[in-house]
């Protein structure tokens, strides 16, 4: 991470804290004559576009009365992390409760299946191959982890009723 972005997030933890999110990531790069700061941010319970808006207001202004990015013009961008992040923290897990993973252990094994539960320590897969039971995996056994898409997710209403 640049000393940029370390300072911008320093900045802006105890602000994102203070709102009831946690500060995933950010991000600061060049963008023509300006700095493209991206700053991705959830919790418990997902982020709306109205969380988005109001905490883009509420971050620009503690950008503004910091020194943290300097003189240079910037353009702030807030975000969730989206789908597509790695299940790296327990709170990630927590999150995605019912979604289905693709895991790859310590030793090099990919499993494939879906997060019923998990804590501090280690995570619960159901539906996983081979596994009748639910398989519990801790979190120091897994080297990387994300969610995957599903089209047709189970448990989500029909909108046209098919089964």
């Amino acid at each position: 991470m640049s000393a940029v972005a370390e300072r911008v997030e320093q900045a802006l933890t105890p602000v994102v804290s203070a709102e009831g999110f946690d500060l995933e990531a950010v991000e600061v790069q060049p963008a023509g004559r300006r700095r493209l700061v991206r700053v991705l941010v959830d919790r418990d319970g997902g982020v709306t576009l109205d969380d988005i808006a109001s905490l883009t207001t509420i971050l620009s202004a503690a950008l503004d009365d910091t020194n943290a990015m300097g003189e240079q013009p910037y353009v702030l961008e807030v975000s969730s992390p989206g789908v597509g992040r790695p299940l790296v923290l327990p709170r990630h897990w927590r999150r995605n409760v019912t979604r289905l993973a693709k895991v790859t252990t310590a030793d090099g094994s990919e499993i494939i299946g879906r997060i019923s539960s998990s804590d501090d320590t280690a995570v619960t897969l159901d539906e996983v191959a081979d596994h009748p039971e639910p398989l519990t995996l801790p979190y120091s056994e897994i080297s990387e982890a994300h969610v995957e898409v599903e089209f047709t997710r189970r448990g989500a209403a029909d909108p046209e009723g098919a089964t």
